[in-house]
């Protein structure tokens, strides 16, 4: 075996090393074929000129009842958290969260998370900025085009009493065309034809009471 095919082969297994090394910071992905005349979801908005409310059915809040099960860990935590900033409404975070959520992934997938650190805590910004730096080395390229976030749900409510510090965690499902290219121009991962269903688990930080209104990502998962 001469040195020119070792040299490839080595760097064929950089590549691959690498691409697996992306799919631990962000989280899993799939292919998906989205059936035709299937609408692509979007991130919620508030309706202009109405302020948030908050329906109270038998005693317990509506809004915290649609994203938890009542007398939960998590609905426990979520009337803690109005208790001290009662404005904050869950349905309205999560509206916030997939907005935000296509702006991290597609900033991570893309290389340039320069308009989005205000977003994230200084261990998940030092883990994006690895990444992409190792992908840069090793002569990989991403194009990303985010198409839309299919699902966001609440899965886990955490609130320290003592600090106000509230965490929640959602797991998003996203849908984008992503491809990886080596510095050949070849495509090493991806399908410029066809979308990818990813799935992740994004826990977002904050403490209430206070005037800064921006929720920080501090942990990724899948």
């Amino acid at each position: 075996m001469n040195s020119e095919i070792i040299q490839v082969l080595v760097l064929a297994a950089i590549a691959l090393f690498l691409v697996l090394r992306l799919r631990s910071v962000l989280g899993t992905r799939s292919g998906f074929e989205k059936p035709d005349g299937a609408p692509t979801a979007g991130p919620a908005r508030p309706v202009p000129g109405k302020s948030a409310t908050y329906d109270v059915l038998e005693g317990g809040d509506a809004d915290i009842a649609a994203h938890a099960e009542p007398g939960s860990v998590a609905a426990d935590a979520l009337r803690a958290m109005k208790a001290v900033e009662p404005g904050f409404n869950v349905s309205e975070f999560i509206g916030g969260a997939r907005q935000a959520y296509e702006m991290i992934v597609t900033g991570f997938e893309q290389g340039d998370i320069s308009g989005i650190s205000r977003l994230l805590s200084p261990e998940v910004l030092g883990g994006f900025e690895d990444a992409i730096a190792q992908r840069k080395a090793a002569g990989l390229s991403v194009e990303a085009n985010f198409v839309g976030v299919r699902s966001a749900r609440l899965v886990a409510a955490a609130f320290d009493t003592r600090t106000s510090q509230a965490e929640l965690t959602l797991e998003l499902v996203g849908e984008l065309f992503v491809v990886v290219r080596n510095d050949a121009g070849e495509v090493v991962e991806g399908d410029p034809n066809q979308p990818r269903q990813q799935t992740d688990l994004f826990t977002f930080e904050r403490t209430l009471g206070q005037s800064d209104p921006n929720w920080v990502l501090v942990a990724t998962g899948e």
